[in-house]
Parts: C-alpha cells; sequence; structure tokens
C-alpha cells in the first residue's frame, strides 16, 4: 500500500485514531516529504529496539519516557526533545501515561505495510 499523502487543512481531533496495541494509538498525517504521529502510549508501553532509514525528531508532550539512542539512556519529560538519526538503534519505555509527537524524513512506509512489528512486540 502507498504512503497516502495528506495536503489542506485538518484538525487532529478528525483524524482517525489507530489503535496499535491496547496501550499505544497514533493519529498521522503524511505530506510528500515528511510525516507526523500523535501517539498516546499507556503506562508500561514499549517500543522495541529498532532502527529505519528515516530521520526522526520525538517532542514530549506529557508524561515520562525511558529513552536508549545508540548506547546512550535518558529519562525524558515534557518539552524535551530527542533527534534520531537515520540507522541509529533507539528503544523506549513509558512508565506512566505519555503524549509524544514524532516526525520523519521521508514519511515511514513500514506505518501502511503492517511492517511496524517493533510497536506490536511489547
Amino acid at each position: 500500500m502507498p504512503v497516502p499523502v495528506m495536503k489542506g487543512f485538518m484538525n487532529l481531533e478528525r483524524i482517525p485514531e489507530e489503535k496499535v496495541t491496547d496501550r499505544i494509538t497514533r493519529r498521522i498525517v503524511t505530506g510528500e516529504k515528511e510525516m507526523i504521529a500523535f501517539w498516546k502510549m499507556k503506562a508500561g508501553a514499549h517500543a522495541a529496539a529498532h532502527t529505519h532509514p528515516h530521520e526522526q525528531i520525538s517532542w514530549m508532550l506529557s508524561g515520562k519516557m525511558e529513552f536508549r539512542l545508540g548506547s546512550e539512556k535518558r529519562t525524558c519529560g515534557p518539552g524535551d526533545i530527542v533527534v534520531i538519526p537515520s540507522g541509529v538503534e533507539h528503544e523506549a519505555w513509558f512508565p506512566e501515561d505519555t503524549e509524544v509527537i514524532d516526525l520523519w524524513s521521508p514519511p515511514r512506509e513500514d506505518f501502511y505495510t503492517g511492517q511496524d512489528t517493533y510497536l506490536r512486540k511489547g
């Protein structure tokens, strides 16, 4: 399935919310060259270790995230930002309910093909 490209104006609450697991939901907006996801993680959610060719920026809105970027691990909270270079392994644990915005360039085609299995593991 090709990545759907959105254009024009929209409202976050009107973008369909996808239930990834019992603890993870997301709303995705995709342009031609970038993608943004609005995540809600319930306490205990885990994004298993993975890499991808996309550059990623994560922005913490609320809650807490234990994040590993390469060999470095940090606790992130509201207002914290992580810049993840292409090809660098990373992983996240969510000890409490958390909201995060992620941006990628180029868009993540694996989100539309069901190949984002690392999210569904934990």
